[in-house]
């Protein structure tokens, strides 16, 4: 049984940063793609970054230049830098396996306050 547990949340200031970790435990030996999702009040869940197990990356245009994905074999991090109110969202590990099953955790909650 896959696991995805999420971690790292909690409540920060307006330009602070916080690092999200998130690991994938079970029977796969690799998942060809994690990422990070967020969902805000009122709003559909949207993704943050994806990193593959090529090492290649994508970004939503709303966090360039400000997080950054990394990884480590079935463990994925969020370094989040100059947060800001609109970053609020509790944050969704998902990994996907090479034949597009998608696993995701239970979420961990982001607060920037102004």
């Amino acid at each position: 049984q896959v696991q995805v547990v999420e971690s790292g949340g909690g409540l920060v200031q307006t330009g602070g940063s916080l690092r999200l970790s998130c690991a994938a435990s079970g029977p796969i030996f690799t998942f060809n793609a994690m990422a990070w999702h967020r969902q805000a009040p009122g709003k559909e869940r949207e993704l943050v970054a994806r990193i593959y197990s090529t090492g290649n990356t994508n970004y939503a245009d709303s966090v360039k230049g400000r997080f950054t994905i990394s990884r480590d074999k079935n463990t994925v991090y969020l370094e989040m830098n100059s947060l800001k109110p609109e970053d609020t969202a509790v944050y969704y590990c998902a990994a996907r396996t090479a034949w597009g099953a998608n696993y995701w955790g239970q979420g961990t909650q982001v607060t920037v306050s102004a």
